[in-house]
């Protein structure tokens, strides 16, 4: 155990989560997402019975996003909807999401299911949780942390 760190974050996540570097993308995806396809050849962790709100909580809790691009969080749009449809627990999300400071909801990109499909093909590895919600699929786009004794 480590003082300061969700014990959610394994060390094998904490790895992963350490070796990606700047603009690299990891994703939070629902039960039901094809990670063994999809991940195939990229670090894939299982987190069985821990759902997407709690899983998110703990990664952004260490991961820094990128304030290098105008979104560098984007989640999977709910098929055969009007632009600008979220589900409920996609809005909770964003909510979660802006009240760490990590992000605005402006800085959430809705991608189709397709399109997010090829995102997560060249992401750097997948946390699958336990979520049961359709849809519950994030994705974050990591960025720097500046050496605060840098003058």
């Amino acid at each position: 155990m480590l003082k300061g760190i969700d014990p959610l974050l394994s060390p094998e996540l904490l790895k992963i989560l350490c070796e990606m570097g700047h603009g690299e993308e990891v994703v939070l995806v629902d039960a039901n997402f094809t990670s063994q396809t999809l991940g195939q050849g990229k670090p894939l962790v299982r987190l069985p019975g821990i759902d997407l709100q709690r899983a998110s909580a703990a990664l952004l809790s260490v991961f820094p996003l990128d304030a290098m691009v105008d979104q560098p969080v984007a989640f999977m749009k709910v098929c055969n909807t009007a632009d600008g449809y979220l589900s409920a627990l996609q809005r909770t999300m964003l909510e979660q999401i802006a009240a760490t400071g990590a992000a605005t909801p402006e800085q959430c990109e809705a991608v189709e299911r397709f399109a997010f499909y090829e995102r997560v093909k060249g992401a750097y590895a997948i946390v699958q949780t336990g979520e049961m919600q359709p849809y519950a699929n994030f994705l974050f786009k990591k960025g720097v942390i500046s050496d605060p004794l840098a003058g």
